[in-house]
């Protein structure tokens, strides 16, 4: 299977819009709770190195360096707009927080460097090579052993969860989405190296349903 070619989707769909994009995040997908549940289901450890995978403006970012101080933080994103939002969010933790500008598909880091991984609503932008791409991205730069947390959109938990969620669609396109939606997600984390061992949790939003994945690194 080859590599497809790196691309992205701005934030909103439209680099125009990036700069409402924490505005209508925060109205529209329960946020603050999901993404607290991220960070206390990812819990990293004093001294840890932590990646976050798409980290668009540094909200979740921000948020597991509050939580633990001694956390050395790398944020990585296409966007060069959203990474300059992110950049006023992190004025005084120069030393703990470093922000890239690159594509998940050729990560620009060392093998076994980032004890856990982390995203949040990256994951659909990606057709599922990419998907693929950057999964095998991810479980290269872990350690052995190494956590992935990931909060996306996942299979609808009803009916309503189902149609909210064509919002998300018309506005990200569907063939990025097709796989959160029929729940596919979990399937390709394994097949990009990783045991699964949580993926049933779930938060319903205005705009569809947020799940909860947990994985583990292959030891080598």
């Amino acid at each position: 299977m080859k590599s497809s070619r790196p691309t992205y989707i701005p934030a909103l769909k439209y680099h125009a819009l990036t700069r409402y994009y924490d505005w209508v995040v925060s109205l529209t997908t329960r946020e603050q709770i999901f993404k607290t549940a991220l960070v206390n289901q990812a819990a990293p450890l004093a001294g840890q190195h932590l990646l976050d995978v798409g980290c668009g403006t540094g909200t979740l970012t921000q948020m597991f360096a509050e939580r633990e101080p001694s956390l050395t933080i790398t944020g990585l994103d296409a966007d060069s707009g959203a990474l300059e939002l992110a950049k006023t969010k992190f004025a005084s933790m120069d030393q703990r927080v470093s922000l890239w500008q690159g594509f998940a598909q050729d990560m620009p880091f060392e093998t076994a460097t980032f004890d856990v991984a982390v995203s949040s609503l990256f994951f659909h932008h990606l057709t599922r090579l990419q998907k693929l791409d950057v999964l095998k991205q991810i479980h290269r730069v872990l350690k052995p052993g190494g956590r992935l947390h990931i909060a996306d959109w996942g299979k609808p938990s009803s009916s309503i969860q189902r149609m909210l969620f064509l919002l998300v669609q018309c506005l990200d396109g569907f063939e990025t989405t097709r796989d959160n939606v029929k729940g596919v997600l979990p399937f390709l984390i394994e097949e990009a190296g990783f045991v699964v061992v949580g993926s049933k949790d779930c938060v319903a939003t205005p705009l569809g349903t947020i799940q909860f994945i947990q994985a583990k690194a292959h030891l080598t």
